[in-house]
């Protein structure tokens, strides 16, 4: 990857407490122009090259990519399988970290998948030799014929990241992803900690435990880990998952759920 800018980023000081993790924004500064930007508006950090990069990995210590890649080792390892035989999905791809993390452990294929055409287009222009194929599509909109086209790649494994779980990915979308994968395959992703509690009724909370309940997925793999820092300093627990998927899931799992 060639060399980024810098950017004068400040984040706001005591405007935060009552946000949300998925409301949370900063102040990009360029040109004398202080512009806010919340850190879920990925078409607007994509842009700018390495600010992605600068704001969640140099700054606020995002290990999330490499954590998921580990945990995906760690569970093909258990069953004995060749991890650099793998024919992955990254569903939500972003501008391809967690790709990366996995090209450099060899894995077969690579294909990414997001909602948003200036990620595709960053992923081409920061790691232009990481995916072997990247769709731009909206998985609750598939209709049959580009559900088999992206289902030729006869994926064996599903990867997302910091993907899950604030209304980034509906319930329904993840299905269609999940679905795409072969049984027996493999799953790694995260979550937020609190996503997997009881009293959460939010989609992905009741999506996640209904397949870990129903036995759609048989765990190999699961650790609690800091997946960042907040603005304000506080690390972020989520919890790594690193799975095996044993059948498909039926669309009605997902319900009336919300993302």
């Amino acid at each position: 990857m060639r060399t980024q800018p810098r950017y004068r980023i400040q984040f706001p000081v005591n405007e935060v407490d009552h946000l949300d993790q998925d409301e949370t924004y900063f102040y990009l500064v360029e040109s004398g122009d202080r512009k806010k930007i919340r850190f879920h508006d990925y078409g607007a950090i994509y842009e700018r090259p390495g600010l992605y990069e600068q704001l969640f990995y140099d700054r606020l210590k995002c290990q999330s990519p490499a954590k998921v890649a580990s945990v995906l080792r760690a569970s093909t390892q258990q069953a004995g399988v060749n991890f650099s035989e793998l024919r992955v999905l990254d569903f939500g791809a972003g501008n391809g970290m967690m790709a990366e993390e996995l090209s450099n452990h060899g894995v077969a294929r690579l294909v990414g998948v997001d909602i948003i055409e200036s990620a595709r287009l960053a992923a081409e222009r920061d790691r232009p030799q990481v995916y072997d194929g990247y769709y731009v599509q909206d998985f609750t909109e598939l209709d049959d014929a580009r559900r088999k086209e992206i289902g030729e790649w006869s994926f064996d494994c599903l990867v997302t990241v910091a993907a899950l779980g604030f209304g980034d990915v509906p319930p329904r979308a993840f299905v269609e992803a999940f679905n795409m994968v072969q049984d027996d395959g493999w799953l790694a992703f995260n979550i937020k900690e609190t996503f997997l509690d009881k009293s959460d009724r939010s989609g992905f909370s009741s999506l996640i435990r209904g397949m870990i309940l129903s036995n759609y997925i048989e765990l190999y793999f699961l650790e609690r880990y800091r997946h960042r820092f907040s603005i304000e300093g506080k690390p972020l627990p989520y919890l790594a998952i690193g799975a095996r998927k044993r059948r498909d899931l039926p669309m009605d799992l997902v319900g009336e759920v919300r993302a």
